[in-house]
C-alpha cells in the first residue's frame, strides 16, 4: 500500500470562499495522486506555530503577517500561500490576480454606463492596492476619475459604530449621483450598503455597489442584493496543489507569484442599472444584455422600441460611440470570455453556442477583432 502524502491547510475553514480553495486542492489531489488532509474545524484556523514540528509532507497557507512569512520560509517542508494580504511573499505563492479584479470590476460598471466611479479599500494591504489600481487604470482609459477612501484593514470593536463610519458619511456627501463604486470585498461592501441607505442615497440608483469574492450568503441577504466579483478561488486551490505537488518532487520553480484570472462577475441588484439619459437606448441596451446569448439581431432588439433602426443606431453612436451590432458583438464576447477563463472542459463550438454566435468561424472572427487574439489563445494564455 502506497502512502499518501499528509497536507494541511494552514487557513481558516470558516471562510466561504476558502472551502472553494480547499475544493480545488482536493480536486487536483483526485485527479493525480490522492492526499490526506489536515485542517482545524474547530478554531479560524490551523496556525503555523502549530505546523512547526509538523511530520507531514506540504502546506498550503494562508500567509498575512511578516511573522507568519518568517516562520513559513523556515518550516522544514515545502509552504505555499494563498495570500494577498503583503506585496512580497517568503515562500511560492498562488493568488488571485487582484489588479485583473479590478479591471473587471470597472469593465462592469463601464458597461452599466458611468462616467463617475469610487473604490472603497483598505489601507497598507497589498491586494486591496493592486485591485484600486486595476480599477483606476481602466477607468482612466475611459476618460473617468475615481474617488478614493481607504479604511483601516481591521475594525476596532471597542471604537463607537458611529465612530467607525464618519469618514465613509463624509465621503458619501462629495458624491454627485450616479456613481459606480467598487469596495474591496463584499464585507466591506454591506458597509456601503448600510451607509447609502444612512444618507438617504439609493442603490443603485444613485450608487451602484459592486464587492469582491461573491461570498453567496453575504452577497444574497444583503440590503440590497450585492453584485461581486468571483475570485475564481476553486481554481486558486488547484493551482496552489498542483505548485505544492511540484515543489514536493523537489522542482525549482520561477521566483514569481503565479496569477488566478477572476472568474467573473455575479450581477444582482445592487448594479441592476444602467446610466443612459436615453430612455429607448437605455431599453435596448438591458434587452441584449439579458439575451446577447440567444441567437438574436439587432431588427429584433428594434421590434421592442417605438423607433427605426436607422435612429437607433444614431443614438447608439450618440451615447455609446457604437452600433448596437458592436455593442451586441461586445456582450458576446464579455460572455466568452468568462466560459474561456474556467476550467470546464467545454469545445469552441459549445463556446459559440452558449455565447449566441452562430458558429466557431462567427465565434473566433469577432472575439480575435475585438481582443487581438484567438479564444484558444486567449485560453492558452490563462492556464
Amino acid at each position: 500500500m502506497v502512502n499518501k502524502k499528509q497536507i494541511a491547510f494552514a487557513f481558516s475553514m470558516v471562510d466561504p470562499h476558502n472551502i472553494h480553495v480547499a475544493d480545488g486542492i482536493a480536486a487536483y489531489a483526485r485527479e493525480h495522486e490522492p492526499w490526506n488532509f489536515v485542517a482545524d474545524f474547530e478554531t479560524p484556523s490551523l496556525s503555523l506555530r502549530r505546523l512547526a514540528d509538523w511530520p507531514g509532507d506540504g502546506i498550503v497557507a494562508m500567509i498575512e503577517s511578516a511573522a507568519e512569512a518568517r516562520l513559513a520560509a523556515s518550516l522544514k517542508v515545502p509552504v505555499v500561500n494563498i495570500s494577498g494580504a503583503m506585496a512580497v511573499s517568503t515562500v511560492p505563492r498562488v493568488m488571485a490576480d487582484q489588479f485583473a479584479i479590478g479591471q473587471l470590476a470597472a469593465e462592469h460598471l463601464l458597461a452599466r454606463h458611468f462616467q463617475r466611479f469610487a473604490f472603497y479599500g483598505l489601507r497598507g494591504v497589498y491586494y486591496s492596492q493592486r485591485r484600486l489600481q486595476g480599477f483606476v487604470e481602466r477607468v482612466k482609459q475611459n476618460g473617468s476619475v475615481c474617488s478614493v477612501l481607504e479604511a483601516p484593514s481591521s475594525i476596532n470593536a471597542r471604537r463607537p459604530w458611529k465612530q467607525r463610519t464618519e469618514s465613509i458619511d463624509q465621503w458619501l456627501k462629495t458624491f454627485e449621483p450616479p456613481v459606480g463604486l467598487l469596495a474591496v470585498h463584499d464585507s466591506r461592501a454591506m458597509t456601503i450598503l448600510d451607509a447609502c441607505a444612512a444618507n438617504g442615497l439609493s442603490v443603485p440608483e444613485d450608487v451602484a455597489v459592486l464587492g469582491v469574492d461573491n461570498q453567496e450568503t453575504v452577497c444574497r441577504f444583503a440590503r440590497v442584493p450585492l453584485s461581486s466579483v468571483s475570485r475564481n478561488d476553486r481554481e486558486i486551490g488547484y493551482r496552489a496543489a498542483a505548485l505544492l505537488d511540484q515543489l514536493m518532487a523537489g522542482k525549482r520553480l520561477p521566483n514569481r507569484d503565479v496569477l488566478v484570472p477572476p472568474e467573473g462577475v455575479h450581477a444582482r441588484e445592487s448594479t441592476d442599472i444602467l446610466a443612459i439619459d436615453d430612455p429607448e437606448v437605455a431599453v435596448a441596451v438591458r434587452y441584449i444584455d439579458h439575451h446577447a446569448t440567444e441567437a438574436i439581431t439587432v431588427d429584433m432588439v428594434v421590434q421592442h422600441l417605438p423607433v427605426s433602426r436607422r435612429w437607433l443606431e444614431y443614438r447608439f453612436k450618440e451615447h455609446l460611440g457604437c452600433t448596437p451590432h458592436e455593442y451586441l458583438c461586445r456582450a458576446r464576447v464579455r460572455q466568452a470570455k468568462s466560459l474561456l477563463s474556467s476550467r470546464q472542459k467545454l469545445k469552441m463550438h459549445q463556446v459559440a453556442a452558449a455565447c449566441g454566435f452562430t458558429d466557431t468561424r462567427h465565434l473566433r472572427s469577432v472575439f480575435e477583432r475585438l481582443t487581438g487574439m484567438t479564444p484558444g489563445e486567449y485560453h492558452r494564455a490563462l492556464f
